[in-house]
Order: structure tokens, then C-alpha cells, then sequence
């Protein structure tokens, strides 16, 4: 009698898990089946994802590419995601079948995968490391491109009224089995000498994001119709008048860009560093992602309570001051340890800076055209990022990573400069009586 009762309370536990708690009990049947179809879409692509993350660059690396060509393909994946994320809107809006579009083109991206495992066996001499960059960057363009149309399904299916509670449920489930298969990930491939262990791993991430693709197809999303799409579109004049008479955004915008371009000059080239600098193993990198994770983890609770009483910009400023001292504390960093400290301060410093900025946009742009200021302003990000991934390449193919370091860390000053000096607290709304 216990084991069955052990038994249903897990079950219960489970299914109150995911949807969202008790909230998600109340909702209709359909809905509710929506929302347990998502969360395991959730649990099954952070795991996949988590490996690319982490040892995508390693893996090419492996296959004999150079410090600088890791930093181009970072910053030609960014450019692919800043030219297909408005054609993305643009598809999605046109169509109207978004549930497709976003399947089609993660099968797009688990395929490059798929294809990423096979390029040592295919494909021999110096071309090979170009076709593995391609095809990771085939990956992230995919992605890029179903984004619109995934965020749009995901709004109609999450009732808004609890999509905290939800999103709680399905970001805690992701972290926990991200972490599971970056351990194991790294953990295999240690186990490896040549290559084979990079190549199971990313087998597993495909198996991973099949898994999570087949869990999306089971969500049941409406179709826009066309018809009432007749007309939509974007252009230069648009973007110009839209950002009329928004100076607090304007102003977003240019720190973002700065910003992303200081971060990315250098964050590119850490795994690379750690494994061909201070010779860790895979294992290490996998327990050093996974560091972060906890400490963000264990943090968020506190900050978000912290944000609900101090406003986003000075949160997001105090962010900004302290996470420029990064990339100087690897100046020192030569043991596993040294930066498992540096992890720790990092996942606390950017959980804090990820929560408040995305609340700092949101309160800066016109609530009435959150869906293309948000487009803009994810394109301008996208864009930086390669420019700084490209700048890194320079710096580290003619000096080392100690200078990239450097500058990284100085242009992040810079950016928290000009966020001081030109963004400040957007006007509270107060709701029409």
C-alpha cells in the first residue's frame, strides 16, 4: 500500500510539475496538454543545447581548427541570426502556420547536427574544418529563423496569467537536465582520445533535440489565416519613423550594441583557452558550465525578489560595474578551482543582469509594438556580437587571448559609461481610469 501511494503522489507531483503547478490543474484539458508538451520540449532541448554550447567549439577545435577561425564562426552565426530573425517575423506573419514553420526549421537545425557528428567520416583535409563551421552555423541559423514564429505559438498556448508560475516550473527542469548532459557530455568525451568522443556527445545532443522536437509537434496551435496578414511588413522608413520620439530606447540600443560587442570579443575563446592554455579536460569545461548554472540558480529567488523593490536600471547598472572585473580575474585563473570562483561571481552577475535588462526593454519601448521594437532591437545585438567575435579573431590570430582579455574587459567600462550617463529610469504607466 505505501509504494503505490509513494507511487501516486510522484505521479501527482509530477503532473502539478509540469503545468505549472496547481494553476495549470484548473485549465482546460487541451491546455493543459499543450503546456505538458512544451515542458518536455523544454527539458529535452536545454539538454541538447547545453552540450552544443559547450563543446561545439571544442569539437571543431579538435578537428583542427585555429583560435581565430572559432572566433569567425561565432561571429558568422551571429550575423545569420541579426539577417534571418525580421525574414523570420515576416514568414511567420505570411503564412500563419507557425507551428510548422518552427518544425521545419528546428529539423533543419537537429539535422545540421546530425550532419556536424559525420563531417570527420565524410569530408577529409583543409576544407573540413570550414564544413563543420558551416554546418554549426547552418544550426543557429535555423534556430534563429523559427524564433517569431515558436515565440508566437508559445504566446497563444501559456495563459498569461500564469506564465511565471509556468516558466518557473519549465526554466527549473531545463537547468536541472542541462547540467545532467553537460556533465555527461564532458565525461564521455574525456573518456575518448580522438575524436569519437565528440562525436558521440553531439549524437547524443541530436537524439536529445529529436526528442524535443517530437514533444512540439504534439502541441495543438491554431493557423492564422493569411488573409489577415495582407499588407504586414518592414522597411528602413518604418524603422526610422518608429524610432521617433524614443530617446530611452535609442539609448538601449546603442549600450546594447556596445556591450555585446565588448562581451564578445573574448567570450568566444574561453572554452578554447581552458582546454589548449591550461589544459583542462572536457570533464573540467562541463563542471565549470556547470558551476555557473548553480550559482544562478541558487541566486534567483533573492535577486528577483531584490528587483521587485529596486528599479531596473540601478540593478542593472550595479550589474554592469562588476562584471567588467571578469575577464581581469582570468588574468590570474590557472587551476580549475581559480575558475570555479570566477564562475561562481559570473553566474550571480549575469543572472542579475539578464533578469533586470530584459525588464529595462521591456518598460522602454511602446507597449503596442513590443514585437518589432523587440526585432530591432535583437538584430542591433546580433550584429555586435559578430563585429566583436570578428575583432577577437584579429586580436587573438596576431597577439594571444591575454590581450583579448583586456580589451574586452576595458570596452565593457566603457558601455557601463554610457548606460550611466544616457539611459535612465522610463516614466512609470499608470493604467487609464
Amino acid at each position: 500500500m505505501k509504494p503505490r501511494t509513494l507511487l501516486q503522489k510522484s505521479s501527482l507531483w509530477l503532473a502539478n510539475l509540469t503545468v505549472g503547478g496547481l494553476w495549470g490543474r484548473s485549465l482546460a484539458p487541451h491546455q493543459q496538454r499543450n503546456l505538458r508538451w512544451f515542458w518536455f520540449d523544454g527539458l529535452f532541448s536545454s539538454a541538447s543545447d547545453n552540450i552544443m554550447i559547450n563543446f561545439v567549439s571544442l569539437y571543431i577545435l579538435a578537428l583542427g581548427a585555429s583560435e581565430a577561425q572559432i572566433g569567425l564562426m561565432s561571429s558568422f552565426s551571429s550575423i545569420a541570426c541579426a539577417i534571418l530573425l525580421l525574414p523570420g517575423a515576416l514568414l511567420a506573419e505570411r503564412l500563419g502556420r507557425r507551428k510548422l514553420i518552427a518544425l521545419f526549421c528546428y529539423g533543419g537545425a537537429r539535422l545540421a547536427i546530425l550532419l556536424l557528428v559525420f563531417v570527420p567520416i565524410l569530408f577529409k583535409g583543409p576544407n573540413l574544418v570550414w564544413i563543420a563551421i558551416g554546418f554549426s552555423v547552418l544550426r543557429d541559423s535555423f534556430t534563429n529563423l523559427a524564433y517569431p514564429a515558436w515565440m508566437d505559438v508559445i504566446n497563444e498556448i501559456v495563459p498569461i496569467e500564469g506564465r511565471g508560475r509556468y516558466f518557473g516550473s519549465r526554466n527549473f527542469i531545463m537547468n536541472v537536465t542541462g547540467m545532467i548532459a553537460t556533465l555527461l557530455a564532458g565525461k564521455l568525451i574525456t573518456l575518448f582520445v580522438t575524436n569519437q568522443g565528440y562525436q558521440i556527445a553531439l549524437g547524443l545532443a541530436f537524439v536529445l533535440g529529436a526528442f524535443s522536437t517530437f514533444s512540439y509537434s504534439h502541441i495543438r496551435a491554431m493557423s492564422v489565416p493569411a488573409v489577415t496578414l495582407k499588407g504586414s511588413g518592414f522597411s528602413l522608413r518604418k524603422i526610422t519613423s518608429m524610432l521617433k520620439g524614443q530617446p530611452q530606447f535609442i539609448a538601449l540600443v546603442v549600450t546594447a550594441a556596445f556591450w555585446n560587442f565588448a562581451v564578445n570579443i573574448s567570450s568566444p575563446f574561453f572554452n578554447v583557452y581552458m582546454v589548449h592554455n591550461l589544459k583542462f579536460t572536457a570533464t573540467s569545461v562541463g563542471f565549470l558550465a556547470v558551476v555557473s548554472i548553480l550559482s544562478t540558480l541558487a541566486t534567483q529567488n533573492q535577486i528577483g525578489a531584490l528587483a521587485d523593490r529596486v528599479s531596473a536600471r540601478r540593478l542593472q547598472l550595479a550589474g554592469m560595474l562588476m562584471i567588467p572585473l571578469l575577464p581581469f580575474a582570468w588574468l590570474f585563473a590557472t587551476q580549475v578551482w581559480h575558475v570555479a570562483i570566477i564562475n561562481t561571481f559570473s553566474g550571480v552577475m549575469w543572472g542579475l543582469y539578464n533578469l533586470v535588462s530584459f525588464n529595462l526593454l521591456l518598460a522602454s519601448i511602446p507597449h503596442d509594438q513590443v514585437p518589432w521594437f523587440s526585432a530591432v532591437y535583437q538584430v542591433i545585438v546580433m550584429l555586435s556580437l559578430a563585429l566583436g567575435a570578428l575583432v577577437g579573431s584579429t586580436l587573438i590570430a596576431r597577439w594571444s587571448f591575454i590581450p583579448v582579455l583586456i580589451v574586452s574587459g576595458a570596452c565593457r567600462f566603457l558601455a557601463t559609461a554610457f548606460f550611466a550617463w544616457k539611459v535612465h529610469d522610463p516614466p512609470q504607466t499608470v493604467p487609464a481610469a
